[in-house]
């Protein structure tokens, strides 16, 4: 993508409405805008990170053996009636009406209707276990939204179900989740530390959080700096063995780690002190086991292997992409702007023409730029006309991964200069190694 055909509305001071780095940073360098109070537009370069993040997402969703569906963002009241959960919930829900005057809801959550979903298809424990999810726009009306996309009335999540016969089989569909989840962060440049959690209006009796640690976190978290040496599965674990699966998470779940809310100070206390981390965190996902919190007042049952009538026990499991993107940038900036992991990045490298117009420069960049392309790199080129500081600070801002500088003296002596954002090094190579160099790494 050239620059001078992208849409990139770079701003250049900070914005006074914006009270954390990941706001500022989000827009500074166009990548949403507000649209409302917790409301925002994504602009190209915030939405290519977050389609990324969804992807990621999806993949290890799969992996896992997860389905994907996609859901109504309007659902009826009846439903949420039906669940006990209509009244109870709160002011946070957004309730309407259309024109028939039937109550209708904008979904918070959607644990009653693919509780729906479920009960009108399945009714052997044969077609046990299910997991279904889908990654939808949800709307809380949050008494103060705040903080950008980390806090906003709007948001995209991704909420998964599962469906199984017994606790024990719940249990192990819990844990195949609690392991997809590891995976997701960690392929995003993310060291997530689960940790026990509230269950909230969602209900159940085991929940974990997993949080990222961070100087601008929300909320202290407490836990064992053995967390930090833990190594995140392979790509290739067997989601199918449980017991597999089930010591990973009883290894993750071994050291002592909690949020603010769930901090025991005595189990604390039994921590050596060189071995406390005490920090800040920020909440990248949620799960949930809450048996039949939704199947017995929704009827949801199939007929066990004793010919039986057994209620379903439920699990949900939450990631919001779109908070996540802004997490992402609280763990990963600088005091240049944003430091993107390879993983998420909306482009992989930023080529720097340092003076179009000069032949040497543009017939250098034009080659760099189709032999990158060609090597299967996303690229974006600045081809603008400006100084070379404003260059660098738009390339800095919005923080790719790399940078290919090309300049007049350069491109005389047949080099470009590559510029890793995440450490500062730099070095040259030759024009015709550039490609070679990035396609290797695809």
């Amino acid at each position: 993508m050239r620059l001078s055909r992208y849409f990139l509305p770079i701003l250049k001071e900070n914005p006074r409405e914006a009270e954390i780095v990941s706001h500022r940073l989000m827009l500074r360098a166009g990548m949403i805008r507000q649209q409302g109070a917790g409301s925002f537009s994504w602009l190209p370069l915030g939405k290519r990170v977050l389609d990324k993040v969804c992807r990621i997402i999806r993949e290890e969703q799969d992996r896992a053996g997860a389905q994907e569906i996609l859901m109504p963002t309007i659902q009826s009241a009846d439903l949420w009636v039906e669940s006990g959960r209509y009244d109870d919930y709160g002011k946070e829900m957004l309730r309407i009406r259309d024109r028939q005057d039937r109550a209708m809801l904008y979904g918070p959550t959607n644990e009653e209707m693919v509780t729906d979903i479920f009960r009108a298809y399945v009714k052997s424990y044969r077609d046990l276990p299910l997991n279904l999810y889908h990654v939808q726009w949800k709307f809380r009306d949050e008494v103060r939204p705040r903080f950008g996309v980390m806090r906003s009335r709007e948001f995209l999540m991704k909420d998964a179900y599962s469906f199984d016969l017994d606790f024990e089989s719940a249990r192990a569909a819990y844990n195949r989740m609690f392991v997809a989840y590891l995976r997701t962060f960690a392929r995003m440049g993310l060291k997530a530390i689960p940790m026990r959690a509230d269950t909230g209006p969602i209900g159940g009796d085991l929940s974990h959080e997993f949080i990222i640690l961070a100087s601008t976190g929300e909320s202290a978290v407490f836990c064992h700096k053995d967390f930090l040496e833990l190594t995140v599965p392979p790509a290739d674990i067997n989601f199918t063995d449980d017991a597999e699966i089930g010591d990973v998470v009883a290894k993750w779940t071994a050291p002592y780690a909690a949020t603010d809310e769930m901090h025991d100070e005595t189990a604390w206390a039994e921590v050596p002190d060189d071995m406390r981390l005490a920090a800040r965190g920020i909440e990248v996902g949620h799960i949930f086991h809450f048996g039949t919190k939704y199947s017995k007042p929704m009827k949801a049952s199939v007929t066990g292997p004793d010919g039986q009538e057994h209620f379903v026990s439920m699990g949900s499991y939450g990631i919001g992409p779109s908070r996540l993107a802004a997490a992402i940038i609280e763990a990963s900036h600088d005091e240049s702007g944003i430091i993107w992991p390879e993983s998420v990045a909306p482009f992989d490298i930023a080529l720097i023409n340092m003076k179009p117009g000069d032949g040497g420069c543009d017939s250098a960049c034009e080659q760099l730029y189709t032999q990158l392309s060609d090597a299967g790199c996303e690229v974006l080129y600045d081809d603008t006309e400006g100084r070379a500081g404003a260059k660098f600070a738009t390339a800095d801002l919005i923080g790719l991964p790399w940078q290919v500088i090309v300049g007049p003296r350069g491109a005389a002596a047949g080099e470009a200069e590559i510029k890793n954002r995440a450490t500062g090094e730099r070095q040259s190579l030759p024009l015709s190694a550039v490609a070679e160099r990035f396609g290797a790494r695809r």
